[in-house]
């Protein structure tokens, strides 16, 4: 009776100290300063504000430097393809191609400091983290096809990354800023957070952000994919009548 009542004792013991533990354990809680963004015939870009909390942190001041943080924003997804030029017989012409599923319109990573410093290459890959992590399901490390979708995307502004873009703000407070160019592309994106200590990932928060077009913008947008005939017609009678117009403007005597 005794060993019993004892073993019960020792069992809830047990129970209170896992409880105990789970409830230290660090978590982070995410949101951003818009879920939505209209895009207008105005729209010259936006700047969007990740910021957070890390739950039961153990910091005691934003300089401690016992979490790293890495904010990963990616979005809409679509198949790209790239063709390779060679000169054949005197002539340029597309030698090979290739074609990857799933390619993020837009992607950028902020973190507290170089990602591959915070953790190992085998974290950054399964989640995505880093332009060397992207694109990787069939690739070798130094494929120069998605070289070059990396590259040209850089320079059209829709890939960035910062080694310093996300900041504590006080000992569990976390803040990212990040501008979203003027081309960016409309449909779903993705904004993650990761929390690690000495290499370790503690946590993760993920939150989407809805980008459409809006007013007349998003009435020719929704016709031209609802609608295509119909679409199609009225482009050409638009056509029709503006070169009849700049006909009858300029006409001479």
């Amino acid at each position: 009776m005794r060993f019993s009542a004892l073993t019960a004792l020792l069992c809830l013991c047990a129970l209170w100290s896992s409880a105990a533990q789970a409830q230290r354990a660090e978590t982070v809680e995410t949101d951003v300063s818009t879920r939505q963004i209209a895009i207008e015939s105005n729209f010259s870009g936006a700047r969007l504000v990740v910021f957070g909390t890390v739950t039961n942190s153990r910091q005691t001041a934003p300089e401690s430097g016992v979490y790293d943080l890495a904010v990963v924003i990616r979005g809409p997804e679509q198949p790209a393809v790239l063709r390779r030029k060679s000169r054949v017989l005197g002539i340029w012409i597309n030698t090979r191609s290739r074609i990857y599923q799933n390619v993020p319109g837009y992607y950028a990573i902020l973190s507290t400091r170089p990602i591959e410093e915070i953790t190992d290459k085998k974290i950054l890959t399964k989640y995505g983290i880093g332009f060397d992590n992207i694109l990787v399901e069939r690739d070798t490390p130094d494929d120069p096809f998605r070289d070059a979708i990396i590259r040209i995307r850089q320079k059209d502004g829709l890939y960035r990354h910062s080694d310093t873009g996300v900041a504590f703000i006080g000992k569990s407070l976390f803040r990212a800023t990040v501008d979203l160019p003027a081309n960016v592309p409309v449909g779903e994106y993705w904004t993650d957070v990761f929390v690690f200590r000495e290499g370790k990932l503690l946590s993760h928060s993920s939150t989407t952000i809805d980008l459409r077009k809006e007013g007349f913008e998003r009435f020719v947008f929704n016709a031209a994919f609802e609608k295509p005939l119909l679409y199609g017609i009225a482009a050409v009678l638009v056509a029709i009548l503006a070169g009849l117009a700049a006909s009858a403007i300029f006409r001479k005597d």
